[in-house]
């Protein structure tokens, strides 16, 4: 009887029973498009995941990534393929976002970016003809992909993914896993109460023994967005008003002291020539981000209108903390005290919400604030997991990093479970927290059991 026969040839990379294999991961969000290979530690490609449209003739030329989106072509105008729940509304737009995501830093495959720039910062025609090219080659016909997706994602869109991935992209093979699963996972946590604060949407996701605990999935707006919003609204009602100048108008500028107007000299742009609004609040939002990020605190205990153990009021507090002080883009600048509390706070307290001076921005219901969606999303769920849902809390997404969320988090749970033991899980590192579901995934496509 013959032995059968062996051989010593190391597997392709294209052999899924290996760990050799060029997956992908690509984790798309409102905000942010992040795209890398799986087992690394963060991804490579982290591209806006708004796009800019620029006229052409009959049909508008597209610019994708940060330098082109933020420099004040002629009508440039600003889009996102994303809807407010995070889920894709174009599909057409996200589907060259993503290539454009993946080709221009982590595969040589075909350009999906249809403008460039040349030296002068002119817009010119790409010289490849994206539908010539489509018929020739696959972009992605040697990875495997690892995608990412909302806990609420509806079967449709899912459908949707799978066409793009295999007959437009084609993948030799594609998986579409739970942004919440992939969150705990990066966390090494197979059970969690995975809290994800993104820029459109803040969502609560039950996950035990790695699956998704779909009827706990509890979202809602009060995020990221709706934080800058809180902030306008802050600066629109102030007085003096605080203006708000981007820095693409700034052409020069004065120091001023705390308090005086600005002196800048701001750029003007020629009849026709000018940006279109929508480019303007994308810039306006950049600075909100900044200010956010360096200015704006949650309050770590208790309302910020209710009062400690004795009777002082919390604003009384707040007031006797150190302020804050923020230089805007037109020079003008300001100490900001107890009202950089006030911004975020209605992310726990819908009492808290600042009105926009002509009522444009609806006031949020008290189900929507964080603490409230953590009691639904775990009275829907099996009452024996509550305890070690609770014992596993993971917190995620770059709005959490606001300082003083996670002390207020463990406030507010404490309250509401006064007899259980709460433990949160907020990685400390910035990239941990804002990737967590594209790390999750780096870890999940670089298992070779995953790939069998």
């Amino acid at each position: 009887m013959a032995a059968p026969q062996t051989t010593t040839n190391p597997p392709s990379t294209t052999e899924y029973g290996g760990d050799e294999v060029s997956a992908l991961v690509l984790d798309a969000g409102y905000s942010l498009t992040r795209a890398g290979f799986a087992g690394e530690d963060v991804p490579k490609s982290v591209v806006s995941s708004y796009y800019g449209t620029v006229p052409s003739g009959s049909t508008p030329k597209y610019l994708f990534g940060d330098n082109s989106i933020h420099s004040p072509h002629p009508g440039i105008s600003i889009k996102n393929s994303m809807s407010s729940d995070g889920t894709v509304e174009d599909w057409d737009t996200a589907q060259n976002l993503w290539e454009y995501a993946i080709t221009s830093r982590l595969t040589n495959g075909k350009p999906a970016n249809p403008i460039l720039h040349n030296d002068k910062d002119q817009v010119e025609k790409q010289d490849t003809e994206m539908d010539g090219v489509e018929d020739q080659e696959k972009p992605l016909a040697e990875n495997p992909l690892l995608m990412t997706e909302p806990g609420w994602n509806a079967g449709k869109n899912r459908e949707k993914g799978i066409e793009i991935a295999i007959e437009n992209w084609g993948c030799p093979a594609y998986w579409l896993a739970r942004s919440g699963v992939l969150a705990a996972f990066s966390a090494g946590k197979p059970s969690a109460l995975v809290i994800d604060v993104g820029a459109s949407t803040i969502s609560v996701t039950p996950i035990h023994d790695g699956l998704q605990l779909k009827k706990g999935v509890i979202r809602s707006p009060l995020a990221g967005n709706h934080v800058s919003r809180q902030i306008r609204n802050l600066f629109s009602s102030s007085s003096p008003q605080i203006p708000l100048t981007p820095h693409y108008l700034v052409a020069s500028k004065t120091p001023v002291d705390a308090g005086q107007p600005p002196q800048a000299t701001l750029r003007s742009f020629a009849t026709g020539t000018e940006p279109d609004a929508s480019f303007r609040m994308l810039q306006e939002e950049r600075v909100l981000t900044e200010f956010k990020e360096t200015v704006v605190q949650v309050w770590p205990q208790g309302r910020l209108s209710g009062h400690d153990s004795t009777g002082r009021s919390h604003m009384e507090t707040a007031k006797s903390t150190l302020a804050r002080t923020f230089e805007f883009p037109d020079g003008y600048n300001q100490p900001f005290g107890p009202d950089r509390y006030r911004p975020a706070e209605s992310l726990f307290d819908a009492k808290a919400f600042i009105p926009a001076p002509d009522n444009s921005d609806q006031a949020p219901q008290p189900g929507q604030t964080l603490p409230e969606m953590i009691k639904q999303s775990l009275s829907n769920v099996d009452v024996d997991i509550r305890p070690l849902l609770l014992g596993n809390v993971v917190v995620v997404g770059g709005s959490s990093l606001l300082h003083g969320f996670t002390e207020r988090l463990n406030h507010e749970l404490g309250v509401l479970y006064p007899g259980a033991r709460v433990r949160i899980f907020a990685p400390g590192n910035v990239y941990e927290r804002r990737f967590a579901s594209w790390i999750g995934g780096s870890i999940l496509a670089s298992l070779g059991t995953f790939h069998q």
